[in-house]
């Protein structure tokens, strides 16, 4: 549990997260816990053990904009367990309070920006707090890099460390990574293998084609136009489902 020093008798006033006022045990004066310009470290805990992160993984590999059977191919490399840190800027702007999270530490993962952290499941981090044998990621960026940029009044400022997995995974012998949110079970990842899109083009044109001569055969004979398209349709959709099992 964090502690802050009794204005009156500078005594160590220990106190949970959230609170704004603490009763000092030592003279039983109100303390205000002021959050305004001090930095507090908070930790989320992890709500997903490994298993669980593997399976979050394979879902998403199994998307439509994934390669085809990255589910099933996709070779883990390693997993591991990590504390991401980013800083939590509570602002006041126009009486309204607003919640801006910016990472702490140096990433490519374009997800890890807009990271949401459930407040009511902080935690305080000092040593007492259970990582789990985590591997804790040191922050390389400074808070008062974003400072500057905040809208409003702060009301707090904290640097919180995010549970994560990071999955690193092989297919078609190139390397990939992928994180997993542990607290929502959202996943993020810069590159990923991707379904072949010009298989699916290439159809596209050959429909829009058959269609074109269809229309101009309807010139002269109509009935024959409607039967070609009927064999244009069939063909299309039989073509189509091949494409998308095979690519």
């Amino acid at each position: 549990m964090a502690t802050i020093k009794c204005p009156k008798c500078a005594g160590p006033v220990p106190f949970d997260t959230g609170v704004k006022f603490v009763k000092c045990p030592y003279c039983s004066s109100q303390v205000y816990v002021d959050r305004t310009g001090a930095g507090f470290y908070y930790a989320l805990p992890f709500m997903m053990e490994e298993a669980q992160a593997v399976g979050v993984f394979r879902r998403w590999a199994a998307g439509s904009t994934k390669a085809k059977d990255l589910d099933k191919l996709a070779q883990l490399a390693g997993v591991k367990r990590q504390y991401f840190p980013v800083y939590m800027f509570k602002r006041d702007v126009n009486g309204v309070e607003q919640v801006k999270i910016e990472t702490a530490g140096s990433t490519t993962l374009p997800g890890l920006h807009s990271l949401k952290v459930p407040a009511g499941d902080l935690k305080i981090f000092d040593a007492t707090f259970d990582t789990k044998g985590a591997e804790l990621i040191k922050p390389d960026i400074e808070m008062t890099a974003y400072l500057n940029q905040l809208p409003g009044k702060p009301k707090e400022q904290a640097l919180v460390y995010f549970p994560i997995w990071k999955l690193d995974y092989v297919f078609n012998q190139k390397k990939y990574e992928a994180i997993v949110d542990a607290s929502s079970g959202e996943v993020f990842s810069s590159e990923f293998p991707t379904r072949g899109s010009s298989a699916y083009i290439a159809v596209a044109i050959l429909g829009f084609f058959a269609i074109v001569g269809e229309g101009l055969l309807a010139t002269t004979s109509l009935l024959a136009a409607v039967g070609a398209i009927a064999v244009t349709v069939v063909a299309l959709f039989a073509l189509s489902l091949f494409v998308a099992r095979r690519m």
